[in-house]
């Protein structure tokens, strides 16, 4: 048995995530990028453009509508704050101490617009089939408006008192007057777009309209004149918030974000909810290892100017005419803008957060709520006042910071149960950590309690319970000694070693008789990186090029497939053994290669059994390290060709030549048989019974053949693991 010719071919399949290290050592999970940071849950904590988490601003509570949805705000003079909800078509108004009450109910389902006139009224539009109406400060409401229109989206007051109304299915933008007992109305433009989603005033006293699904900002002179200053690519324009300087924020929707919006309030619902459900990102982490494979890969980050795909983005259109791309995102909806000295704040369906944007770009989670949406922000003095979405609640913050907040990470999934590690951090300030494990995905009643508080930002021994999740929340408090003191958290990592788990051999694929394999050029990899305890494919040097395959009389190969759940480093062993013994003999151990195949002669004919065993010594203690195997199906050995004989004289009558053959194969059975004469061409010939299928075939073949002298017949036949067997016979005429 020459055991040296032995090759078997394997193909490895590591299936463990994006996790790569060596087995035996214990992975570190690092948690500081703003990416990460963003997957997780933040309570009364800000998250930086450069991933440093701090305390939020104190965000207060002032007043529960009980409705789902407020769809619309604006605030007055006195610092009233006004709440348009649906779907009970309830305006709330809200005192400037705190104290709110319904004021006003309409009949229609939503009050989605807003606006305050210049004596302290109210302008409340309704969807669908709406009204505009003037509610006083009494709460006294009459109907101001009552166009055709199916909805109402947008007021806004100009300059000379009148009130702009914009309109959809039909795109239409109205001017209302007060004029005596009766307004006047008058069509200001037709927009040609199907709604007019948003209306501004500039302080230059410009109307500024947004418009759905061309997505055009235009200017509306006082005659209805349209100026477009900016046609964006995305579909919705739904908010517009000017600047001090002139300049105006757009807040733009993409289709998916927008496409509902803008039918029926009630499909709005629907979009909200499955914008909120789009947002919440895949939780995944990445250990040192697969950080550094990370930044091997040359694909540039997204831009905000790249606004393929996005959900939406902030537009800020400079008083130049110019455009700037403030913001955008492929995976967060924003549904509120509001102008800020310097930049501006984001309303979002992204666990109702608040974004804060600066004009060159830097985008900062400045709070997140406990609703699901931030749908509309207003502001007086220093003070934000964000209205929420189901539920729909006013909440209100400033500059003051919170004195403490609490950030829970995403959880981590280590893949099979772990024994947890240290867990440190670097940071400033009081800032204390927690973990909590179970062996379900998300953290529930299964899961441990949270552990005692780990205060030593060097490294804390985990005291959560083994399990395959685990998960950890940072304390962060104000510090009263010193400003320097406040807590500011830059990154966190907690070492854990996955429990080893035997590897699998998931399938052994017998390729045809014939088929051997033979290795291609491989990539040399420094002996050095190993050494260092490094993994090569931090270098790019783990692609092995797949086995070349080609032509050997006998030849058997086997290829498999395997995978280790903690990505260790398989060598594998073959075994076989007759189909009808019990007992394995080893083949070839030590395995690292691809492939490897049988040579025919090695074995006797017969039908074998090979077993491939899979072991994870190499990255693993012998102690602890494991094996898995699997048996393959029946395989056939057969190195002897088939007999062939010829029966009887060749019979010859004129040009008709009549020549009998009987073919054998003892081990196999028959597949195929050609026949030339004088040496022509091959041609395929059919056994008497008419199809080649058995161990033993007669082949009556009747030819013809022209001219005197001596002439040959050979008949080559073929068994089923392709050996060949011929005769030849010489007979003369």
């Amino acid at each position: 048995m020459q055991k040296n010719k032995l090759l078997i071919g394997l193909v490895v399949a590591i299936v463990f995530g994006a996790v790569s290290a060596f087995a035996g050592e214990p992975i570190v999970w690092s948690i500081g990028s703003r990416a990460d940071l963003l997957k997780g849950e933040a309570h009364g904590i800000s998250i930086s453009d450069t991933g440093v988490v701090t305390l939020a601003p104190r965000a207060v509570e002032i007043f529960n509508t009980e409705q789902a949805y407020v769809w619309s705000t604006a605030i007055d003079t006195a610092g009233n704050v006004y709440l348009g909800t649906g779907h009970d078509g309830k305006l709330f108004r809200v005192g400037a101490e705190g104290k709110g009450a319904l004021f006003f109910k309409a009949s229609e389902l939503d009050v989605t617009a807003l606006a305050i006139a210049k004596d302290g009224a109210v302008f409340a539009a309704t969807s669908p089939d709406g009204k505009v109406y003037r509610v006083t400060p009494d709460g006294k409401a009459d109907v101001y408006f009552d166009p055709s229109d199916k909805y109402i989206w947008s007021l806004a007051i100009l300059d000379d008192g009148s009130l702009a109304v914009g309109t959809g299915d039909n795109g239409k933008l109205y001017r209302v007057r007060a004029a005596g007992a009766k307004p006047e109305s008058s069509l200001l433009i037709n927009t040609n777009q199907t709604h007019v989603m948003s209306l501004a005033v500039t302080a230059r006293g410009d109307l500024i309209a947004g418009t759905d699904p061309g997505g055009v900002v235009l200017r509306i002179s006082p005659e209805g004149k349209a100026f477009a200053l900016y046609d964006a690519s995305l579909r919705e324009i739904h908010a517009l918030a000017p600047a001090p300087d002139g300049s105006i924020y757009a807040l733009a929707l993409g289709d998916a974000a927008a496409t509902a919006k803008t039918g029926t309030t009630a499909t709005a619902t629907t979009t909200d909810a499955a914008a909120a459900a789009a947002a919440t990102a895949v939780v995944t982490a990445t250990d040192e290892t697969t950080s550094a494979q990370a930044a091997l890969v040359t694909t540039p980050a997204r831009s905000r100017n790249d606004l393929s795909n996005a959900r939406s983005a902030v537009f800020h259109i400079l008083s130049d005419g110019s455009t700037d791309i403030l913001w955008s995102s492929t995976s967060v909806t924003g549904f509120s803008v509001l102008a800020t000295p310097g930049g501006v704040l984001i309303g979002t369906s992204d666990k109702g957060r608040v974004y804060s944007v600066t004009d060159n770009g830097r985008d900062t989670l400045l709070l997140q709520s406990s609703e699901g949406q931030i749908s509309s922000l207003v502001t007086r003095g220093v003070d934000v006042f964000a209205a929420s979405s189901n539920q729909g609640k006013l909440i209100r913050f400033g500059a003051a910071t919170v004195n403490e907040g609490s950030y829970e990470s995403p959880v981590r999934d280590a893949r099979v149960v772990s024994s947890w590690g240290k867990i440190w951090w670097r940071g400033t300030g009081p800032i204390e950590l927690q973990t909590r494990s179970g062996n379900s995905d998300r953290p529930d009643k299964t899961w441990s309690d949270w552990s005692a508080r780990y205060t030593d930002s060097s490294g804390s021994q985990i005291e959560s319970p083994k399990a395959r999740f685990i998960q950890w929340r940072a304390v962060l408090r104000s510090s009263t000694a010193s400003i320097r003191a406040e807590p500011k958290l830059d990154d966190v990592s907690l070492a854990y070693l996955p429990r080893n788990v035997a590897p699998e051999v998931l399938a052994i694929n017998v390729l045809p008789s014939g088929v051997a394999l033979q290795p291609q050029i491989q990539i040399q990899i420094d002996p050095n990186i190993e050494a260092a305890g490094l993994d090569a494919s931090l270098f790019g040097l783990v692609v092995q090029a797949p086995p070349r395959r080609l032509y050997q009389r006998g030849a058997r190969s086997l290829q498999w497939q395997a995978e280790d759940r903690n990505g260790d480093t398989l060598e594998y062993a073959v075994y076989y053994r007759p189909l009808n013994e019990t007992n394995f003999r080893l083949l070839k151990d030590h395995i690292r290669e691809v492939f490897y195949t049988v040579d025919g002669a090695s074995l006797a004919d017969g039908r074998y059994v090979f077993r491939v065993v899979a072991s994870d010594v190499l990255d693993n203690p012998a102690a602890v390290a494991l094996s898995g195997d699997r048996i393959s199906e029946p395989v056939d050995i057969d190195n002897t060709p088939p007999v062939v004989r010829s029966v009887g004289q060749v019979q010859i009558t004129g040009d008709h030549v009549r020549a009998v053959f009987d073919v054998e194969d003892t081990t196999g059975r028959v597949k195929r048989a050609d026949v030339s004469v004088d040496g022509s061409a091959w041609r395929e010939v059919f056994p008497d019974d008419g199809i080649a299928d058995s161990a033993k075939e007669r082949y009556s073949l009747d030819l013809n053949i022209s001219g005197a002298g001596e002439h040959t017949i050979s008949l080559r036949a073929f068994d089923n693991s392709n050996n060949v067997g011929n005769i030849s016979v010489t007979f003369r005429r």
